[in-house]
């Protein structure tokens, strides 16, 4: 590469380092040779600075509109962080310039920068994480089809406005060729997989079983489309119908169903049997999942999990735990051989696959050396990294291996500097 390209990433829905997916793409994209800034908001809880330098990465965070509790709150939150993210943008061209604009989804508005700059000669990346109009419709179910319409529009000048799109898998994939109307040489798939430095076993703490024989673990974010009621259900079955008291659940996450959650567990009388750990750091659920027996993956079928790859699921795989869940596409494509199947939304039959494993600790054993082998073998982001340096040079029309491994510059005399700790990256995977 003659001269280092600059990439600017941009994010609305996460922060960044804490976004294992926008992190790992920014660290690849500097170890080939660019340098990169990030955009993204603040978080109330951690990674609060307005500019911080990670590993020689700027990261420029504005502060968000606030917390959203009604479907006006969102139309707020993004006409706000459209104008700070363009303001911010100027400021990164003058502070550090830019070749490429590398914006990733939801929410789908952010073709309008995108557009702005390629009027300069700035490449577009669209990384697309999730269908939002599709999001959109679970969540609603069918109701607000106007604003369907228009989630439907950005999504496809999204598409158009990409010089390149970046998708998860094969269906999200296949959905910008057929619905996006994308040229197959212009989608790459960069693909959510564990970084397995991060995932080991550490020493068994069996208070953290809780008093029970056995551990399910959910781990990752709880809204209406995850289906995490399901766990609760199977546990009720479990231990009401079958008499499994020796059996806990232990859920680790956070979202808008959280409260519901909670409410539910108590009215299906499971206090005794399921704890609600909330956000956790990385070091609590490598803890958590040591001792656990295995892992659930509750995301019912639907429009948008049909489409989507779980890196919960991965996570339980890295961990050498078998998983359990519904039979939906993507899933089936990750775990293979290292889960169970019930047929996608019958709680009877999730019950079923999760009494199997529990009566079965050579299946167990078995189920989790293959979903750990199957991570290290294809699926960890040592092997997804390779793709992303290859759509980058297929962007610059350069070979990647050419690129070079040293960034010039340090963030600046007097400018905040840190290393990023992944210890305190608290848990959010889909």
């Amino acid at each position: 590469m003659s001269k280092q390209k600059k990439i600017l990433i941009i994010v609305e829905n996460s922060t960044a380092p804490s976004d294992p997916r926008i992190w790992h793409e920014a660290q690849e994209l500097r170890r080939c040779g660019y340098e990169v800034s990030i955009i993204c908001p603040q978080d109330e809880n951690h990674d609060q600075e307005a500019y911080i330098c990670i590993d020689t990465i700027h990261i420029y965070r504005y502060k968000p509109s606030g917390t959203v509790h009604k479907a006006t709150d969102y139309f707020k939150e993004y006409v706000v962080a459209m104008f700070k993210i363009f303001g911010l943008s100027f400021k990164v061209w003058y502070q550090h310039g830019f070749d490429a604009i590398h914006v990733a989804n939801p929410p789908d508005i952010f073709f309008v920068i995108a557009l702005f700059y390629r009027l300069f000669g700035k490449k577009c990346i669209f990384d697309q994480h999730d269908l939002t109009p599709v999001v959109f419709q679970v969540k609603f179910q069918g109701r607000k089809n106007f604003i369907y319409k228009v989630l439907r529009f950005m999504e496809r000048c999204s598409y158009h406005t990409a010089n390149m799109v970046i998708t998860t898998n094969e269906s999200q994939k296949r959905m910008a060729i057929e619905r996006g109307r994308c040229r197959p040489e212009k989608v790459f798939i960069v693909r959510n997989g564990p970084d397995l430095e991060r995932y080991t076993l550490v020493t068994p703490e069996p208070e953290l079983k809780m008093g029970h024989g056995y551990l399910l673990a959910y781990v990752g974010v709880m809204s209406k489309q995850d289906g995490v009621e399901n766990t609760l259900y199977a546990m009720h079955e479990l231990v009401h119908h079958r008499g499994r008291r020796d059996t806990g659940l232990v859920l680790m996450g956070d979202g808008d169903q959280f409260t519901y959650l909670k409410e539910l567990a108590h009215k299906l009388e499971l206090d005794e049997y399921v704890h609600f750990a909330g956000w956790v750091t990385k070091a609590d659920i490598l803890r958590y999942l040591s001792v656990t027996d295995m892992g659930l993956s509750p995301d019912p079928s639907n429009n948008l999990n049909d489409y989507s790859t779980m890196l919960k699921t991965m996570e339980y795989m890295a961990m050498s735990k078998p998983v359990v869940a519904f039979d939906l596409p993507e899933t089936r494509y990750s775990a293979q051989d290292a889960a169970l199947y019930a047929t996608s939304n019958r709680i009877g039959e999730f019950a079923d696959q999760i009494e199997t494993l529990l009566n079965n600790e050579e299946l167990r054993l078995q189920m989790g050396a293959t979903g750990r082998k199957r991570i290290e073998n294809d699926l960890c982001w040592n092997h997804t990294k390779e793709v992303l340096g290859l759509a980058y040079g297929s962007l610059f029309q350069v070979d990647p291996k050419s690129l070079s491994e040293n960034r010039s510059g340090n963030g600046g005399i007097g400018k905040k500097s840190r290393e990023a700790n992944a210890e305190n990256t608290p848990v959010g995977s889909k």
